[in-house]
Parts: structure tokens; C-alpha cells; sequence
């Protein structure tokens, strides 16, 4: 297991790097608390997720509607197709993931040693990188991270291991910059600072850092010169609205009015059916393929014409809701989501990721019809 020693003055820090569904990095955690005889423990974990950590029992209470209203639906469902990567990789190796940092928290308590939590709140780091990508990277990740789920059954114990070795770390990350370079530097570069400053913070004399090994060499580096004001790595970047929000819809309706106005009546219906016919047929096809209820495809498909020339309005918002009044998620729902998620089959069943992928699928749907119908539209003007 890597452990790092960082002096900052008198104090001394030691970084403990994990992977977060490792058996030995249990054992290794508790020893490395118990040799240090730190005055803290500092744990990568933010007050969000270590509630859930300590009240699994926090999905019952969750409100699908007023997540779907404050358009946090893309961030639990990212949340969860997070969460279903480690549980299966933890199911087959018989832990649970994030073992690690409940056995460095209850040694801390047990022992009285105060427990820090320095890791950024998740769902700003969510935020953060989703409203920073393009449409397209989007769906690449949405996909890679999909066909990552289902490809847990192949990784073993050693794999798991072997991600602990810095080698091995530095090739995966410069891996994902070279793919994906926002989502690493939202994901990995912006918490190293963030959690560098925290534990940088922490006045105790010995602290013990327990985070994962992908994070420790950032951290180090960030430890030399930490960043002075942390308010700007917790700011979430502004959603739909703008001038660049409004240039695709402006675009299109001045494709239907040139249309009416160039080409005559004829042509401007003909650009208004065209615009109807794309983003309906494909807002249905999508609904469907998730066997959403009869009135949700019904509600995702008239609203998806208007919807799409409105960079503040979705038509997954709409599909969501729909679909959350027809098939009301249950308690035992909630209770059973993290081992629904699980399978494939359990995700199309479970009410509440069924309304998930309800609200993705339409809004991709909308989005692809809006790509196949603004190049036709603005041949029709043009000619």
C-alpha cells in the first residue's frame, strides 16, 4: 500500500493511499492510524457522502420529484452508475466499497481521534465537470461509464492492487486527460488542490490523510504551494442560459421565419413539420426503447418540439415527472435501488431508475432530433 510522509514545518503528515474496493487496504488503514498515533484523521470524503455512509437508510427519504424540479436528476443518476462500478467490483471481491474509510473512521473514534473530512462536496463536483462538457463528450462518458459497470466481472483482486501502484496510476490518468482532458482536471486535478488546502489546514501535529492512491501524487504536489482561497473550486458554473445557450434555438427559428418569409406559406409549414416530425420521432423512439409509461412517451413527445427551442426547458424534465406520477417509487424501492443497480435488468425494473434513464433518454432523444433537423432546416431556407 503507498504511504507518504509530508512535512509541512513541524507537523507531519501521512498520506495513506487506497483503493476504494481493496480487502487489504482495510488492515493496512487501521495499521497505519494505530503506528502514527495521529491528533487527526483526515478522510476522502465529503459531508454528503459520509452521511449516506453513516444513514444508508437517507435514500428512503429521497424525493424524486423535487430532484427531477431541481434538475439534480442527471447527478443522482451519475451518482449511480458510479456507485454500481464499485458495489459489483466489491461484491465480488466481498467488500463493500468505501470499507476503507468507514475502518479509518471508526479507528479514529474508537481511539478519539478527531475525523476531518476534506474531499469536495460531490455533487458540485458533479456540476462542475457535467456542465463543462460539450454534447458529445456527454455521451461518450455516459457510454464508457455504462460499458464500465458491466465489464466488472472481469477485474480481480490483483487488478484492484495493481491500481495502488504509482505506474500504473500515471498511466491511467494521463490516459484520461488525453480522452477526456475536463473531466480529469474536474474530477482528479481540482480535488487534489481541494483536498491539499484541507488537510494543509488541519492544525493537528500528526495528521494521517487517508485518500485514494490516484490522488496522492497531486496532493503531494499540491501540498508545496497550496491554493490560497478554496471559494473558486466550489463554485458550480451556471446552467442553461446565455448568449451561446440561445444560438442554436435562435438559429432554428430564424431558419422557420426566413422560411415563411423567402419561401412562402407552403415552405414555412413544410420547415414547422419537419422541425415537429424530427424531434417528436425521435423523442418517442427513445422513450420507448426504456418502455416508459404510455403517457410519459405521450407527454416526452409534445413537449419535445417546444421544449427544444428553449435551452431553460427540457423534455426529459417533463418526461421524469410524468413518469414519477404514473409509476410511483415505493419505499422498498429506495431500499432496494443499490442492488438494483447492480444488474442491467434490475435498472429497467427499479421505479426510481427507471424514471432516471426515462429523463436521459428523452432528453437525448430531443437532442438527437434537434442534430438531424437543423441542417435540413437550413437547406430548406437557403433554397
Amino acid at each position: 500500500m503507498p504511504i507518504e510522509k509530508i512535512r509541512l514545518g513541524n507537523r507531519e503528515i501521512t498520506m495513506v493511499g487506497t483503493a476504494h474496493v481493496s480487502r487489504s487496504s482495510i488492515d493496512e488503514v487501521v495499521s497505519a492510524i494505530r503506528q502514527a498515533s495521529p491528533g487527526a484523521v483526515a478522510v476522502e470524503l465529503c459531508q454528503t457522502r459520509y452521511d449516506v455512509m453513516k444513514n444508508p437508510a437517507l435514500w428512503q427519504n429521497m424525493d424524486i420529484f423535487k430532484i427531477i424540479k431541481e434538475k439534480r436528476a442527471s447527478f443522482l443518476l451519475a451518482n449511480l452508475v458510479m456507485s454500481s462500478f464499485q458495489r459489483r467490483i466489491g461484491q465480488k471481491l466481498g467488500v463493500k466499497p468505501g470499507d476503507e474509510m468507514r475502518a479509518a473512521i471508526g479507528e479514529a473514534e474508537a481511539s478519539g481521534i478527531d475525523v476531518v473530512l476534506v474531499d469536495r462536496n460531490v455533487q458540485v463536483t458533479l456540476a462542475r465537470a457535467w456542465r463543462r462538457l460539450s454534447f458529445w463528450e456527454k455521451m461518450k462518458m455516459i457510454y464508457a461509464s455504462l460499458v464500465a459497470v458491466f465489464e466488472a466481472e472481469d477485474i480481480d483482486e490483483q487488478d484492484i492492487e495493481r491500481l495502488k501502484e504509482k505506474d500504473m496510476l500515471t498511466t491511467a490518468v494521463e490516459e484520461m486527460a488525453r480522452h477526456a482532458p475536463t473531466i480529469k482536471e474536474v474530477l482528479i486535478d481540482e480535488r487534489d488542490a481541494y483536498m491539499a488546502r484541507k488537510i494543509a489546514d488541519i492544525p493537528s501535529d500528526k495528521v494521517v490523510a487517508v485518500v485514494g492512491a490516484g490522488h496522492m501524487k497531486g496532493i503531494h504536489r499540491q501540498m508545496e504551494n497550496p491554493v490560497d482561497d478554496l471559494s473558486g473550486l466550489e463554485e458550480v458554473p451556471p446552467g442553461a442560459g446565455g448568449f451561446w445557450a440561445w444560438v442554436l434555438p435562435l438559429l432554428v427559428m430564424g431558419f422557420l421565419v426566413s422560411g415563411f418569409f423567402f419561401g412562402g406559406p407552403e415552405r414555412g409549414y413544410d420547415m414547422l413539420k419537419w422541425w415537429a416530425v424530427s424531434t417528436m420521432v425521435c423523442t418517442a423512439l427513445a422513450t420507448i426503447i426504456v418502455f416508459a409509461h404510455p403517457v410519459t412517451i405521450l407527454v416526452a413527445t409534445l413537449s419535445a418540439p417546444l421544449t427544444t427551442l428553449h435551452p431553460a426547458l427540457a423534455s426529459g424534465w417533463f418526461a421524469g415527472l410524468s413518469e414519477a406520477y404514473m409509476k410511483k417509487p415505493r419505499v422498498v424501492d429506495f431500499e432496494r435501488i443499490h442492488d438494483d443497480i447492480m444488474t442491467l435488468r434490475g435498472w429497467w425494473s427499479n421505479p426510481v431508475t427507471r424514471i432516471l434513464l426515462v429523463f436521459f433518454m428523452s432528453n437525448l432523444g430531443s437532442s438527437i432530433g434537434v442534430f438531424i433537423a437543423a441542417p435540413v432546416l437550413a437547406r430548406m431556407a437557403l433554397g
